[in-house]
């Protein structure tokens, strides 16, 4: 490999680099914030930036500058998480599901789908309110956390050895007991959905259910999720159990009959 492919083989590593170095629940970052993850220099940092604005992966705004992924991100996240088999397009079979359950609750409803250790967001309908959350499509979280990614666990093959595993990938400061984390799972197996409280956002509540695809394996998960002030226990019991049903809507437009009961 001659200089000029070796320096070009090297400029689409650090651009990687970048879009890799955005961080979930970061909306934008300084030119700053990237260099203190990244060695770059600024100048090579400010050029490749301008490349990756020019492509529509990174977006830019203010002053000083601030940068947030951008919609070819969105479009890639898309592409990878669509369906070979009949090419189902999962986003698109999702969406009656997703307005039935933001016009009932009125809250935020996404789909999720599993990448190795982590699940990533691959629609989503926010929330009209003015006080809501939202994670928007291409989020990736670790799959142990959060009940969207618990509930995909939970119908995963996994034992004491893969949870160690999965374990091994989160941040320094969570510790989870690995036998009480078993247990939650087969429980959220049983009763076909999860909840999880200020687990990943302060005061907010996530539910989330499982769907499966015609091979019968689990697919991703349906979820729903608000602020706790409207979400007391009657509205989580309430919006679970249109979950249930509505995942199993989803399972059936993927070609899979038999969801859980």
């Amino acid at each position: 490999m001659d200089n000029s492919n070796a320096d070009t083989v090297r400029a689409v590593h650090r651009a990687l680099d970048i879009l890799l170095a955005f961080r979930e629940g970061e909306h934008d970052l300084s030119a700053t914030e990237l260099l203190a993850r990244l060695p770059l220099t600024r100048p090579t940092l400010y050029r490749l930036l301008h490349t990756l604005v020019q492509a529509g992966f990174v977006n830019t705004s203010g002053e000083p500058q601030r940068f947030r992924l951008g919609s070819s991100v969105g479009q890639l996240a898309r592409v990878w998480a669509s369906f070979d088999e009949k090419a189902v397009d999962l986003p698109a079979a999702a969406q009656p599901m997703m307005r039935r359950l933001r016009q009932h609750t009125g809250e935020t409803v996404a789909v999720f789908i599993p990448d190795g250790n982590f699940r990533v967001c691959i629609a989503e309908l926010a929330s009209e309110q003015p006080l809501s959350f939202k994670r928007g499509v291409g989020y990736r979280e670790r799959i142990m956390l959060g009940a969207s990614g618990r509930t995909i666990l939970a119908h995963l093959p996994h034992s004491m050895a893969t949870l160690k595993d999965y374990a091994r990938d989160l941040p320094a400061d969570i510790s989870i007991d690995l036998k009480r984390y078993a247990h939650e799972l087969e429980q959220t197996r049983k009763r076909g959905f999860a909840v999880s409280r200020s687990e990943l956002i302060e005061g907010a509540v996530a539910m989330a259910a499982p769907f499966f695809g015609s091979n019968g394996q689990v697919s991703g998960s349906l979820a729903v999720f608000g602020p706790t002030v409207r979400l007391d226990n009657s509205k989580v019991k309430e919006t679970s159990a249109m979950l249930v049903e509505e995942s199993k809507a989803l399972s059936c437009a993927l070609g899979f009959a038999n969801h859980p009961t």
